[in-house]
């Protein structure tokens, strides 16, 4: 299985009126599209995908689980996103997060 990433630009995330970061939806595309990730790690641009308290979350989920990302502001986070990509297509899913997202992992307690 590849890798899928999930990006919320839902209800609150990435929304500047509601002093949240823009969340650069494009740029995420280009570089996917640029260095071929999508076979690697499947990009999703979602809608709102629960924990709101968090800001501009992101999901990681491969065969080892999965990654909550919380609180994603800047384009330094997004960009260090596409280097754990680049990583991944490289190396495979066992791939650790670069350090500038490591801090931002949080628990999110299941639906069910």
């Amino acid at each position: 299985m590849s890798a899928k990433m999930y990006v919320c630009n839902g209800c609150c995330c990435g929304r500047i009126e509601k002093g949240n970061d823009e969340v650069p939806i494009e740029d995420l595309r280009l570089a996917w599209e640029k260095y071929e990730l999508e076979d690697a790690v499947k990009l999703t641009i979602s809608g709102c995908l629960g924990p709101c308290s968090m800001k501009n979350v992101s999901l990681i989920k491969t065969d080892l689980g999965q990654t909550w990302l919380g609180n994603l502001s800047g384009k330094e986070h997004y960009e260090a996103l596409i280097e754990w990509a680049l990583n991944v297509k490289q190396n495979g899913i066992g791939t650790e997060l670069p350090e500038l997202l490591s801090n931002l992992q949080f628990e999110r307690e299941p639906l069910v």
